[in-house]
């Protein structure tokens, strides 16, 4: 039986998140530039978006630039934005194929001009799809996230807007970029690196996580089984014992 046979179909994650890690040292073990790792690994993110498609993942949210990848080197950034332009005018096709939904959370105003009216023409053009809803972060930090929430909280307490007393989880989850999407059941990060490196904090409280040593250029379609086959076999448990769950 194949990975793929194995998934239960009816045990899928409802939002799986991704952290694509690894590209630069892909490249460097190549001996290469750290820009040709960023190139290949737009192959990974085409073959994960189809295959979760396929099995019939309706939240995937990948993890493509944060708010710190500000400071990387010149040439690098302005290679992360061509290919992002690039990425998306080649994989439209793909998204309307499989029926994909693009949607994109963070500070989308400090992409370059072309980068983000891109963006916008393609979130544009697949926003009546309906099969899954692919998220790009794009400029994203979670705790800038949860700060931009609690300032807008603040005002319209002060603007009697709501009430501080009303404020809950429910609440605050409709302030946040992802108020359309539910919890992160499963959250993977490639490459050998075991952190969360500021991303969905607050949306990955009962989240599965899972590190593989795979680095994002060669993360396959059997390397996403795999993950899924582990988040499969585990138990959840929400802060309840085994024999609550029995």
């Amino acid at each position: 039986m194949s990975l793929k046979e194995q998934i239960n179909k009816e045990k899928l994650p409802a939002h799986l998140a991704i952290i694509m890690d690894g590209n630069g040292r892909w490249a460097k073990q190549q001996g290469l530039m750290r820009v040709v790792g960023h190139e290949n690994g737009t192959k990974s993110v085409r073959q994960t978006v189809e295959a979760c498609a396929e099995l019939g993942i309706k939240n995937l949210t990948l993890y493509a630039f944060s708010t710190e990848n500000w400071n990387r080197p010149k040439l690098e950034v302005q290679t992360l934005m061509r290919l992002l332009v690039k990425s998306l005018k080649k994989e439209i096709k793909t998204f309307q194929d499989n029926n994909i939904k693009l949607c994109a959370i963070g500070n989308l105003n400090d992409l370059p001009k072309k980068a983000h009216q891109e963006l916008l023409g393609v979130i544009e053009k697949t926003k009546n799809n309906s099969n899954m809803t692919l998220t790009l972060a794009l400029s994203y930090g979670s705790r800038e996230e949860i700060v931009n929430v609690i300032k807008e909280l603040s005002v319209k307490v002060k603007n009697n807007i709501i009430s501080s007393e009303s404020i809950d989880e429910s609440i605050i989850n409709k302030h946040l970029y992802t108020q359309n999407l539910p919890d992160v059941d499963l959250l993977i990060r490639t490459s050998g690196e075991q952190r969360i490196s500021n991303f969905l904090l607050w949306q990955i409280a009962y989240a599965e996580l899972y590190f593989t040593d795979v680095l994002w250029p060669d993360f396959s379609k059997e390397n996403l089984y795999e993950a899924l086959i582990n988040y499969q076999n585990r138990e959840r448990r929400f802060g309840k014992t085994s024999e609550q769950l029995t």
